[in-house]
């Protein structure tokens, strides 16, 4: 294979991988982990378009026939006898088509796109990742399987411990994944440990070669004869069991155009901010749970006035106490019922401004807190935050819990007198993005509102990821 590029060599491997259904145990537990995550994160949605990316022989693909037998399969591969093995496996229903992952050659929409165990293959994957997200249909799902650093880690003791440097292949550490979720999508990586205990090292070399798994890293070459040999033999001495590392990620693109504006705690100006993207993005606004009218006309009409008259769509609860959602609906006999919070529709090309109540502990029912709305949504979200003193422990506490249930940040506002430290700070230690630092108003008119809403970055700027250090 001398002078073939790298992916070509991969291509070749994977296509004389002749053993690969029984040598394939890892494989086969991922396949069936990674479709497990993904009914999870489905939640009893039935798919109609699915998309699987480097479906081998088809082990991925098999598990989801038998969960959706209703839905259009279109498994690919870029191993043409890996394809026609995948295609001997599973249903006639499927479709079967050549691609190469980082290059799609089909069209979209899908409800869900995934791959077992390719992502480590790709030499992009945080493009990758972006372009199929891309192609995902609202509230669809990109879920993926890839092997981590730490994988093999036996083979590379025995490399090590003989003065070698193992030639398999380098994956990507925990902290780089992080970098491959499609900007502004939902979801976590969830981490499994497993060990693979051989007959002896040469099983070990007979798996990767049995698997495709057998090419050299980039710029590397195969282990000489003798070398290999003495590799072997110190593996035999370890014991020949094999660690795996794997990452599992399941991601939500957001259903709709728009944000959840929440606080690092009450009156912190959620609702002056929300006006302010309401009138710089056009917006359409949602209060769905408002307490307090009993001191005060409420939230939805503030914005109303404040931005322009926009579209406002009504509260789903609205109580007289000024007391959390929970409280204040309890004081008026009245159970909120968090599976009727659903978002409203807007027409295409809308963008919609959703503003919580309080801060994210806040509680909704005895189980349900903000913050679980915020996932049940899926939509990013912008957190309000003084910009003084104590702001730096709330602000990233918040940032921790939503980023810890897998909630997308859009960004970070800042209220009150400019704190250049603070404000790096939070970029920095948050890995977040500023979106605006508001100074206090003397008044709060539609004047000032528009004026302040000019400093906010369009919508179009929001959506478009920013370099930035990984977590």
């Amino acid at each position: 294979m001398t002078g073939t590029s790298y992916r070509e060599r991969i291509r070749h491997s994977f296509d004389q991988a002749d053993g690969y259904e029984g040598a394939a145990t890892m494989q086969r537990l991922a396949a069936r982990t990674l479709a497990e995550r993904l009914v999870r994160i489905l939640a009893g949605r039935k798919p109609e378009r699915i998309l699987e990316i480097g479906c081998g022989t088809g082990l991925l693909t098999a598990q989801l026939a038998r969960l959706w037998p209703e839905a259009q399969i279109v498994a690919t591969d870029f191993a043409p006898h890996m394809l026609e093995r995948a295609r001997r496996n599973t249903p006639p229903s499927t479709t079967f088509k050549l691609m190469d992952a980082a290059h799609p050659t089909v069209d979209g929409p899908f409800d869900v796109i995934c791959g077992n165990l390719v992502m480590q293959w790709l030499e992009q994957p945080e493009q990758v990742m972006a372009r199929l997200g891309d192609m995902l249909a609202p509230r669809g799902v990109l879920a993926v399987s890839t092997l981590l650093a730490g994988t093999f880690a036996e083979w590379k003791a025995a490399c090590a411990a003989e003065g070698a440097q193992a030639a398999t292949p380098v994956y990507p550490d925990h902290a780089q994944l992080h970098g491959w979720i499609p900007h502004l999508y939902s979801g976590l990586w969830e981490r499994e440990h497993c060990v693979q205990v051989f007959g002896n090292a040469l099983g070990f070399i007979k798996h990767l070669k049995a698997t495709g798994a057998s090419v050299p890293q980039k710029g590397r070459k195969p282990m000489g004869a003798g070398m290999l040999r003495r590799v072997v033999c110190r593996l035999d001495q370890m014991g020949a069991s094999m660690t795996w590392e794997l990452a599992y990620g399941c991601f939500r693109k957001p259903p709709v155009a728009g944000v959840f504006v929440t606080g690092t705690d009450t009156g912190v100006g959620k609702t002056f901010v929300s006006a302010c993207l309401v009138k710089r993005w056009q917006a359409a606004y949602w209060k769905p749970l408002q307490s307090g009218l009993a001191d005060e006309e409420g939230d939805t009409c503030t914005v109303a006035d404040l931005a322009g008259q926009p579209l406002c769509f009504p509260p789903a609860g609205a109580f007289q106490a000024s007391l959390s959602p929970q409280a204040a609906a309890e004081a008026e006999g009245v159970h909120i019922d968090p599976a009727q919070l659903v978002l409203p529709r807007v027409e295409e090309g809308k963008v919609l401004v959703v503003e919580g109540a309080g801060g994210l502990m806040v509680p909704v029912t005895d189980t349900v807190m903000m913050l679980d709305l915020a996932v049940q949504w899926g939509l990013p979200v912008v957190l309000v935050a003084r910009s003084g003193l104590g702001t730096l422990n709330h602000t990233l506490l918040s940032i921790q819990a939503l980023k810890s249930r897998g909630v997308a940040v859009a960004g970070v506002v800042l209220n009150g007198p400019l704190n250049n430290a603070n404000s790096q700070t939070i970029a920095h230690k948050g890995h977040v993005r500023i979106l605006a630092e508001v100074e206090h108003l003397k008044q709060v008119t539609p004047e000032s509102v528009s004026a302040v809403a000019a400093r906010f970055p369009a919508w179009e700027d929001v959506c478009a990821p920013l370099l930035r250090p990984d977590p």
